[in-house]
């Protein structure tokens, strides 16, 4: 568990170190150029990873409800999985992903009343008459934006060919490269964890 535990909290510290460093030092909309395909844009979003929204204020505290459901469920598979002494990617996957489910339930949770907004402005801490928003209001800190290509598809491309396109064009932020990167770990070795889970199913069966 400790191990776990350290990629939880070293993920999460870089990923708000990241997040109150773009709001306190740029204003959205934003940008610094580090390659051309490599781009610090500061963008906030109100629900998903990647920009993705659930729509309204009972929509974003419901999906807050759930992301903090979903760590409770992530963290007992893990304390399950260390028990049965699951292979060390298996254990990184989880760690990646709870660490990312965390990440950005801080934002939602308490940005909206620790930080003034960022139109036309830079953020500031426990501004003078409160925040932008109240407690599960907050916004969702993105600002990596990777544009590997820019280019015309070809025309035989079926419905698409001959546009505009850009890969990749959603900007996101650290919380959820390390879902992403957690979620691709456990597809590649999902057959191990799910026989773990399932060990004491098995157990009981065979009794």
């Amino acid at each position: 568990m400790k191990k776990a535990l350290a990629i939880i909290f070293a993920v999460l510290g870089i990923d708000q170190a990241v997040k109150i460093w773009v709001k306190t030092s740029m204003y959205l909309g934003q940008e610094h150029r580090i390659f051309d395909w490599f781009i610090i844009h500061f963008t906030e979003n109100n629900g998903m990873a990647f920009g993705l929204e659930l729509g309204g204020e009972f929509g974003k505290i419901l999906l807050t409800l759930f992301r903090i459901g979903a760590v409770v469920g992530l963290f007992y598979l893990l304390k399950q999985l260390l028990k049965k002494g699951a292979p060390n990617l298996s254990t990184i996957a989880f760690s990646l992903i709870i660490a990312g489910a965390l990440g950005n339930i801080l934002d939602s949770v308490f940005y909206g009343l620790i930080f003034s907004d960022s139109y036309g402005q830079l953020a500031s801490f426990f501004p003078e008459g409160g925040g932008y928003a109240g407690l599960f209001q907050g916004r969702v800190v993105d600002m990596l934006y990777l544009p590997i290509y820019k280019g015309f598809l070809p025309e035989w491309i079926p419905f698409k060919g001959g546009d505009y396109f850009v890969f990749f064009r959603p900007v996101f932020n650290i919380a959820d490269t390390a879902i992403t990167v957690g979620v691709l770990i456990l597809l590649l070795f999902q057959r191990n964890t799910l026989s773990l889970l399932d060990f004491q199913g098995t157990e009981k069966a065979e009794n």
